[in-house]
């Protein structure tokens, strides 16, 4: 697992805003705007970082969604500013701490996910509810507690067969 830098921080940032923004300036549902931006070539821009080598702000985030996309009138059900400033945040440390791109860190956790998370984790530091998010889901991306977890097979495996 990568540890976030300032950089990072920057990027969790501006995508949180993005996503806080939606709510006011998109049409959309908020599932539908986080689904297009998480596959979006903005999002990869985000993943790679290069993003941070352009003077874009949130809004402008917001613009080539739809630029690429086209505008959306589709879904009618909005989260709340707090919630949605969540997800963004969320989703980009993810994918920042464990070098996913948006779209697989999108697969495994939903925004519908995030949003019954919301309550009971949004106090916590980032890279706790992550932890426990992939916990609950029974994938387990520490590396040393894969390999443990992996011996512990392995063992079985060889005490079963003497």
């Amino acid at each position: 697992m990568k540890k976030i830098d300032r950089d990072g921080l920057l990027l969790c940032e501006l995508q949180a805003t993005a996503f806080e923004n939606s709510i006011d300036k998109m049409d959309s549902s908020s599932e539908i705007f986080i689904r297009r931006f998480m596959k979006s070539n903005i999002a990869k821009r985000m993943d790679d970082e290069s993003i941070l080598e352009s003077n874009l702000q949130a809004n402008d985030i917001l613009q080539l969604v739809d630029e690429e996309y086209g505008v959306s009138h589709y879904g009618t059900v909005k989260y709340t500013h707090n919630e949605m400033y969540w997800i963004g945040y969320i989703y980009r440390y993810f994918a920042i701490t464990y070098e996913f791109t948006s779209a697989r860190v999108y697969k495994i956790v939903k925004p519908k996910e995030l949003r019954e998370l919301f309550l009971p984790y949004h106090t916590l530091d980032p890279s706790q509810a992550i932890e426990r998010i992939l916990e609950a889901k029974g994938l387990l991306l520490d590396e040393e507690a894969e390999l443990q977890r992996q011996y512990e097979i392995f063992r079985r495996i060889r005490m079963g067969s003497k």
